[in-house]
């Protein structure tokens, strides 16, 4: 299916539009204590949001890390927060995202190496440099009926969001080249 004939279905039916559900933003720094705490600030900084802590699964005394430990940290960005974060940190990736990103359900994912790169962050010597994953899931209306309570059923197979679809989508919406 082209691309003009993805916009015209979007046209005539507006509930098979994608919309950006979430934006997970990972800062997985894995020691606990200062590191950490730094993390922490870093991703509050760039999101406005608090970040949640994540604990270590398994013990791996190779690296030093036990199991239960505060290792990583996370934040979920939703609606317009998360178009905003979406901009300042594609520009990093050079607005370009691979073809081989997207998933089979259309959501995508990338990383970052440096949280300085991105635009407005200047470098502070005592907190360092971090990087980070950033997932975003894509969506459509309608999805909650897999997701609520009560009465939970299947998304029928002509309603899944394709990968074609998603990439269209970010290409209009965020203005991302797909290589």
């Amino acid at each position: 299916m082209s691309e003009d004939e993805i916009r015209k279905k979007w046209e005539e039916n507006p509930m098979l539009k994608p919309r950006i559900e979430k934006v997970v933003v990972n800062m997985s720094v894995g020691k606990p204590g200062e590191p950490l705490e730094k993390a922490v600030r870093v991703l509050k900084d760039l999101t406005g949001q608090t970040p949640c802590r994540r604990k270590a699964k398994k013990t791996i005394r190779d690296f030093g890390i036990r199991k239960g430990e505060h290792t990583a940290c996370l934040v979920t960005l939703r609606k317009q927060k998360a178009i905003e974060f979406l901009k300042k940190a594609l520009s990093v990736v050079d607005n370009k995202i691979s073809k081989e990103r997207f998933d089979r359900y259309g959501n995508f994912s990338f990383g970052i190496k440096e949280h300085i790169e991105i635009p407005g962050v200047k470098y502070d010597p005592e907190i360092g440099i971090f990087g980070m994953d950033v997932c975003v899931s894509l969506s459509r209306k309608g999805y909650r009926v897999k997701k609520r309570r009560r009465e939970r059923t299947k998304i029928g197979s002509k309603h899944v969001l394709t990968p074609e679809e998603a990439m269209v989508f970010v290409k209009d919406t965020l203005g991302v080249e797909i290589v």
